[in-house]
């Protein structure tokens, strides 16, 4: 008598996230005030970079601070890749945007943001949201 259930081992079916033309979009909107939750936001959307995938980063609400020389390093989760890392990883191959609203709200002029960091508003962010083959995620 056999119990339970036997399976053919079948190839998996291999496919490179550069294969699959997809844009990510990292909508994140916790900073230091929800520590895990921010990390989370940057170290996908930096393994995404990672694996090829096109990624846009938005920084949001308490999250938009870290459009800010300094703000990323003074960020600490034990266990969590450093802040710093993972933005450098997502500004070298992706693009990382501050929102307007939330820059107006904390007075920061894009003379005040990173070198490739850019600033836009809700237009921009639904644009890219809404364009084929992409995938929303909001921390």
């Amino acid at each position: 008598m056999t119990i339970g259930r036997s399976y053919e081992a079948r190839p998996a079916a291999v496919h490179k996230l550069s294969d699959v033309a997809r844009k990510l979009i990292v909508k994140t909107t916790a900073g230091a005030d929800a520590p895990e939750r921010c990390a989370q936001a940057f170290t996908v959307a930096a393994t995404a970079v990672a694996a090829g995938a096109q990624v846009s980063l938005w920084l949001t609400g308490e999250a938009s601070w870290f459009a800010l020389p300094g703000r990323a390093a003074a960020f600490e989760l034990p266990h969590s890749a450093p802040l710093p890392d993972l933005l450098d990883a997502i500004l070298a191959a992706g693009t990382v945007t501050l929102c307007t609203q939330c820059a107006a709200r904390r007075e920061i002029t894009p003379a005040d943001v990173l070198p490739g960091i850019r600033i836009a508003g809700a237009a921009v962010f639904v644009e890219e949201a809404l364009s084929d083959d992409t995938q929303a995620l909001v921390y």
